[in-house]
């Protein structure tokens, strides 16, 4: 058989050539394109997946989400899915938060006190964003965080190669709180460390790795981050 496949694609033979156009037609059969019917198929099966999609979100995934968090939480509005949750975390979280599916939500297992995950009101969490909670992550009133986001509250692994072989958890002096201020704006495939405040209303670029804290009303953009242009307010 695979001298058969060999010979028909590398012969000059005009037999080989006939018959190596027709197997690929076998192969990859195409349909012709009725109009009316297939652009009728095409809607009905989009009316049938968005129906079915909210009928999940509504009935099933939004009230499973909502029985593991704390807060208010009126209006939340899950999209794509239910964000998976892993590991001991507390997930407080106000009014009028959209929140993708396809988000992970992760507490280090380590701690003697349960990580905190709060969500102010009118927060956006995009789609496949990460949060690693340490001990305290904060999103505060209108925040906004595109795709791709990571929120790294702690690393999971020890510095010391040998400790980190061994399996053994990361150290305190690794964890530390993340706080983004009301209004802050964080850009897609953003990565913010450990310890870090991002300011009231700042704006961070995409793609910026943000290790030190980004002042109120602010730009900043890079890796590591730095402050680009202030926000005249």
């Amino acid at each position: 058989m695979t001298q058969l496949k060999y010979w028909l694609k590398n012969s000059n033979s005009p037999s080989a050539k006939r018959l190596f156009k027709f197997a690929k037609s076998l192969r990859n059969p195409q349909l012709p394109v009725i109009p009316l019917l297939h652009s009728g198929l095409y809607h009905l099966h989009h009316f049938i997946k968005q129906f079915v999609h909210e009928l999940l979100r509504i009935f099933y995934y939004t009230p499973l989400f909502k029985s593991q968090i704390q807060g208010s939480k009126k209006r939340l509005y899950l999209y794509s899915g239910m964000p998976q949750v892993i590991g001991k975390l507390r997930v407080e979280c106000k009014n009028d938060v959209r929140i993708s599916g396809i988000s992970t939500l992760c507490g280090r297992v380590s701690n003697e006190r349960e990580p905190l995950l709060s969500i102010g009101n009118n927060v956006d969490i995009g789609w496949q964003n990460a949060f690693s909670v340490g001990r305290k992550i904060v999103l505060e009133d209108d925040v906004r965080l595109a795709g791709r986001v990571f929120l790294a509250g702690f690393p999971g692994h020890p510095i010391d190669c040998e400790r980190r072989a061994n399996g053994q958890s990361d150290d305190e002096s690794q964890i530390g709180d993340i706080i983004i201020k009301r209004g802050a704006w964080i850009g897609t495939g953003v990565t913010v460390l450990a310890g870090v405040t991002i300011g009231k209303g700042a704006i961070i670029g995409a793609g910026s790795v943000v290790t030190k804290d980004i002042p109120d009303f602010t730009i900043a953009a890079g890796n590591p981050a730095r402050v680009v242009k202030n926000i005249v307010e």
